[in-house]
């Protein structure tokens, strides 16, 4: 399709501005520009089509199964928006005074006192903008720990080789060294390789339960106490939270902070790379260090106040503030009962898929899984030259967002699904057809997958080309 430069005629244009109710300002002639921004010049009905055409080529959640392991890509009420939407969230300024933002204050107080009780958390932070912020702010809180107690030497922060590759970089971003230690047959950490990188200079571990490859780790209170003893603290990544909140709780596993995913496992659209919110909790001996202020309650008004020792700001005020009132409205409408009933179903949903394609797709872990699991297709590789890859590509023809492949890296050839609980049966069912149909193709006509997508726009572009030589912005000249 063409892009919207493309479709631009110069003197073309239209008015979709509202009149102007406030008095007109002229800025100073050194603050204006000398030479005006190269905007496109196109009429609303091109413009409207243009937007048109990229929603048609986009998938969503809206348009069908998006079973992409470690991203839950769950339904997202529309009360969300609607609640978002109102004017005395939309149009209130940061800078206002805290009298005039009670309402703004007091869903940041509502979302931390039911969101550290689904963690089992004493503080919260809604500064982060994202996951991988979220585990940056934590790493941050654990390194603010050890040196207001003289420990120097903690410079290492221990991270499993099925980690999120965020893991290590924001370990690294934080000023820690990573050491990586190894999967057991399991799927899960290696106690013994836990206890010889443990020591000294530990300054904590980062894990995700249930782990990447969608199992629940069974020693997890003998790992955190690993790590205690040795004087370390236990960092949470709250990526797979969908899979236990309201059931289990990371603060119980003995983890010291954790940051939670809203626009995940609270519901909020996110496909596409946002809008996001990985606010952090943690316990009370942590809390004093917390980034940029707090709501705090004073005489019965709701005030924001910085934390005695914070280590300072990661953002501006307290991060994606409309996430997290779609994330409230979510908690507050599915209540106490509905929270753990979510997990519930996104873990059957999970397991009955899994339980419909084994036999006919290789599980990595042959065991009960949590929210995801992961299959491998190293043998149909070995076997017929048909890859992960290939199979990715032509679910695309029944219009089935691909599940993500080959992560975690411990899995060969590997694709891992996330059905979600907002997903029914009769969706599984056809799905599962789907990925039967597919993997009897590869055994029988291979040339069928190894040829898709069929049905797409685009084929299979140069993946590589693009990510080394990316074209990030238009070229007027050409």
């Amino acid at each position: 399709m063409k892009l919207v430069f493309e479709r631009s005629k110069a003197g073309r244009g239209m008015d979709l501005f509202p009149a102007c109710d406030v008095p007109a300002y002229d800025l100073p002639e050194n603050l204006k520009r000398v030479v005006a921004p190269r905007l496109p010049e196109i009429s609303e009905i091109d413009l409207g089509r243009h937007y048109t055409e990229l929603a048609k080529q986009t998938h969503g959640v809206n348009d069908g199964f998006y079973p992409l392991g470690s991203c839950t890509m769950k339904y997202n009420p529309r009360i969300n928006e609607e609640m978002c939407a109102l004017p005395g969230f939309t149009k209130v300024h940061p800078l206002q005074s805290e009298a005039s933002v009670q309402g703004s204050i007091k869903v940041l107080a509502k979302a931390e006192q039911i969101l550290t009780e689904i963690t089992g958390m004493d503080r919260m932070t809604f500064q982060p903008a994202a996951g991988a912020h979220g585990e940056y702010t934590g790493l941050l809180l654990i390194r603010a720990y050890h040196l207001a107690n003289g420990n120097t030497e903690r410079t290492k922060i221990i991270v499993p080789d099925s980690a999120h590759g965020t893991n290590p970089a924001s370990a690294i971003m934080a000023g820690f060294k990573v050491v990586n230690i190894p999967s057991a047959p399991d799927g899960c950490v290696d106690i013994d390789a836990l206890r010889k990188a443990v020591g000294p200079d530990t300054a904590g571990l980062m894990l995700t339960n249930p782990n990447t490859v969608g199992l629940f780790d069974r020693n997890i209170g003998e790992i955190t106490k690993i790590v205690h003893e040795a004087g370390g603290l236990c960092y949470y990544d709250g990526a797979n939270l969908n899979a236990v909140m309201g059931m289990a709780r990371p603060g119980d596993m003995g983890f010291d902070c954790v940051h939670i995913n809203l626009h995940k496992t609270f519901s909020t659209p996110h496909g596409g790379g946002g809008p996001g919110s990985g606010p952090v909790g943690c316990k009370e001996f942590l809390a004093k260090f917390l980034p940029g202020e707090m709501p705090e309650e004073n005489n019965g008004t709701l005030t924001m106040g910085v934390p005695s020792e914070s280590f300072g700001r990661v953002r501006t005020f307290n991060g994606n503030f409309l996430v997290v009132v779609r994330a409230l409205t979510y908690v507050l409408s599915m209540g106490k009962e509905g929270i753990p009933e979510a997990s519930q179903n996104a873990v059957l949903n999970a397991n009955y898929l899994m339980n419909k394609l084994k036999g006919a797709y290789d599980m990595a872990f042959d065991r009960i899984c949590m929210h995801e699991f992961v299959m491998t297709l190293d043998k149909l590789h070995h076997d017929k030259g048909v890859s992960a890859l290939d199979v990715a590509k032509r679910l695309l023809d029944f219009g089935i967002h691909p599940p993500t492949m080959y992560f975690p890296l411990i899995v060969h050839e590997a694709l891992m699904v996330e059905p979600t609980e907002t997903e029914s049966k009769e969706t599984l069912d056809e799905a599962a057809e789907i990925f039967l149909k597919i993997m009897d193709e590869a055994n029988n006509a291979p040339d069928e997958v190894l040829s898709s997508p069929h049905g797409t726009p685009i084929s299979r572009p140069d993946e590589v080309r693009a990510a080394r030589t990316p074209v990030l912005k238009y070229n007027f000249e050409a």
